[in-house]
């Protein structure tokens, strides 16, 4: 049995956290006056400082207080939110990270540089209108004016039996609330069992505190942000101070005796409902290393294997139980895969989410106006793919804000709005995702592309291409139109990455691009890869693999249609021509065709092509094995199976196979 590391546990909490905090800092720079993304901010990093201090992160907890102090004189009114505070927690947010990867690193005077340009952010402003009259007033009149109001407050709180398993310490929520004011503290140990089945690591006391403050309510619930979805609370407002004392009949616990904390009477355990819906549904949901998501699929994709293996057993026999029996597997092996694909899914929204702090950065660093639209959040892709896209996708977007948008003055000039969009699109089509990134920039200079493609010899001088071959020659190694290297771009060394990139994913790349209104580079990525539902054929006497969310649909070619289509190889389907490929043809199978062979008709979004095979064996279970080193220049392949006898099937790449349609139709239309 293993058990978590605690600090393990803090540090992806911590992470969590951070991303909420850049969230919130991100939609604060739109609506510097919006309250709640304040005191969403003030929260995020209060939850931070406090975790921070209690599993030993003194100098991220130190480091957090500065800023949470900052949203808090906001929060107050005393000062005004301004994209200067803004950046500036943003960049002190970078450096928290560094404090919870690497806490005993020398981080230099990083965090002083930071601090100052916090506190040049906060104190060189002036206060908000609301804390003005305060401001302004004589230090006389101050001491004139009357005492603040003094709430009084019953609260009631206990903790989960492993809270301190878990790191939390309940000593450390009993200063904090002592540090709010008069404080009286009473322990209920009623809960506490027998010496002999108590386990000495989980917690049974609950308090009762009476509170005398001029806080008002959400400083207690301060207090317990970070711990508050696991946990009962009960706050109830006490009128007036005299109150407060006779509720509780025990005098001021002093802090050194907080340790050894004794119940005067026994007070009957009280738990009033849960402060949060969530608190009910809090074990719903768990945590998992993603190892163990990849180890668990390893072993689906061997059961799968085995499966396969049992049910040509299984047709191959007469034993009706035998039959039964594979078939269950068959239909539990399919249910578990199923079950798999789901748990590997993610939403591209945690993808898109990145770029938000990434095109801030690039706003303010180039000094263009950009805003960023993402679309199709909700598009869900495997979790490796998600992995492996974030860098593609950083290149892209950082060519788009530097080759593409104008500054606002060029923007201006050209009739456009001074602000320009980036656009991050996902959807689902088939068995790909497609992932977008558009703007509405100046376009491809296609003169410059040729000129700079010819001079690195890339392509003959006057060498015909189309608009879409001379548009790829962005990604190759090294190509780069940019007139000066800057922090951004002009080295040509990151679209050729995102090229091998996608094309390791056994994606695609297509680029569109209409001077001066902008470019779009889609990304054509399969859904998942690890196991796909496939169509398996024959060809001469291999086997093959065609992805079935690809396939549209089967038809028979017999050989007479076979001969006349010979030199065009077109099908009529539905009133339109369809290309086909012979795959026997493809493959240089030399044998001869078989007297029925069929046509399997697949497509990528609206481009269609017909693959003529043998035999069309059926539908099949397929576990994606990677090509060896020897095979990745074979476009025609995207990756192998491993069948139930043991034999080897490629599967085909669907993308390719219709480019290759698609050319063959274009230059049969031109010798016609």
């Amino acid at each position: 049995m293993t058990t978590l590391d605690p600090v393990a546990v803090f540090r992806t909490e911590a992470a969590e956290c951070l991303e909420a905090i850049e969230a919130g800092l991100l939609d604060l720079t739109h609506q510097l006056d919006n309250k709640d993304l304040v005191d969403a901010v003030f929260r995020g990093l209060h939850t931070l400082k406090g975790s921070g201090a209690m599993f030993g992160f003194e100098a991220l907890a130190a480091f957090t207080h500065h800023c949470e102090t900052a949203f808090d004189r906001v929060r107050k009114g005393e000062v005004a939110a301004t994209s200067e505070l803004v950046a500036a927690v943003l960049a002190a947010q970078d450096h928290m990270r560094a404090l919870v990867d690497q806490p005993d690193a020398d981080h230099g005077d990083t965090g002083q540089k930071l601090l100052a340009q916090l506190q040049a952010a906060v104190g060189g402003k002036e206060a908000s209108p609301a804390a003005a009259p305060a401001a302004a007033t004589a230090p006389s009149a101050i001491r004139e004016a009357p005492a603040k109001k003094k709430n009084s407050w019953r609260i009631r709180f206990s903790l989960p039996a492993n809270s301190m398993a878990n790191g939390t310490n309940p000593l450390g929520l009993l200063d904090e609330l002592r540090d709010l004011g008069e404080c009286i503290v009473r322990a209920n140990t009623s809960a506490i069992p027998p010496l002999d089945e108590l386990t000495p690591t989980e917690l049974h006391i609950s308090w009762d505190v009476t509170l005398t403050s001029e806080q008002d309510r959400s400083a207690i619930d301060d207090v317990f942000i970070f711990v508050l979805d696991d946990m009962e609370l009960s706050v109830e407002d006490i009128a007036g101070p005299a109150a407060a004392v006779a509720a509780v009949s025990a005098a001021p616990v002093p802090p050194a005796a907080i340790p050894e904390f004794r119940a005067v009477e026994a007070v009957p355990a009280r738990r009033e409902a849960p402060v949060a819906v969530s608190q009910a549904k809090a074990a719903e949901n768990v945590r998992v290393p993603a190892e163990r998501l990849d180890e668990l699929m390893d072993r689906v994709g061997e059961l799968v294997i085995a499966q396969s293996r049992l049910s040509q057993l299984a047709s191959a026999s007469s034993d009706i139980a035998l039959r039964s029996v594979s078939e269950e597997i068959e239909r539990l092996s399919g249910e578990l895969r199923d079950t798999m694909m789901v748990l590997r899914m993610v939403p591209v929204a945690t993808l898109f989410s990145r770029f938000r702090r990434l095109v801030h950065d690039l706003a303010r660093e180039t000094g263009k106006v950009i805003e960023l639209v993402t679309e199709g959040e909700s598009t869900e892709v495997d979790k490796t793919v998600i992995e492996r896209l974030a860098d593609p996708l950083v290149h892209l977007v950082r060519n788009s804000i530097d080759h593409g948008l104008e500054t606002p003055a060029d923007r201006l000039a050209a009739g456009k709005s001074e602000a320009g969009t980036v656009t991050l699109l996902a959807r689902q089509a088939g068995g790909e995702v497609i992932i977008s990134i558009k703007d509405d920039g100046r376009g491809i200079n296609r003169e410059r592309v040729r000129a700079k493609a010819e001079s690195s010899s890339l392509i003959q001088p006057g060498q015909l291409l189309s608009d879409s071959e001379l548009l790829q020659l962005i990604f190759a190694p090294g190509f780069s139109t940019a007139a000066a290297i800057t922090n951004l771009s002009g080295r040509g060394v990151g679209m050729d990455v995102v090229k091998k990139t996608v094309e390791a994913l056994r994606g695609a790349i297509d680029i569109v691009s209409v001077p001066g209104q902008g470019s779009e580079v889609s990304l054509r990525i399969p859904l998942t890869l690890a196991i796909i539902d496939g169509l398996l054929v024959r060809v001469g006497s291999g086997r093959y693999v065609i992805p079935l969310s690809a396939v549209e649909e089967c038809l028979e070619l017999s050989l007479e249609e076979d001969l006349r289509s010979r030199g065009r190889s077109f099908i009529s389907l539905r009133d339109s021509l369809v290309p086909f490929l012979r795959l026997r043809d493809l493959f240089r199978t030399g044998t001869k065709p078989d007297v029925h062979q069929k046509v399997v008709v697949i497509s990528t979004g609206t481009e269609r092509v017909g693959l003529v095979v043998d035999q069309i064996i059926g539908d099949h279970q397929t576990v994606i094995k990677s090509m060896s080193k020897l095979h990745n220049n074979v476009a025609t392949f995207s990756g192998a199976t491993i069948l139930g006898d043991g034999s080897v099937a490629l599967i085909l790449d669907v993308g390719h196979l219709v480019a290759a349609g698609q050319q063959q139709e274009a230059q049969l239309r031109v010798a016609g």
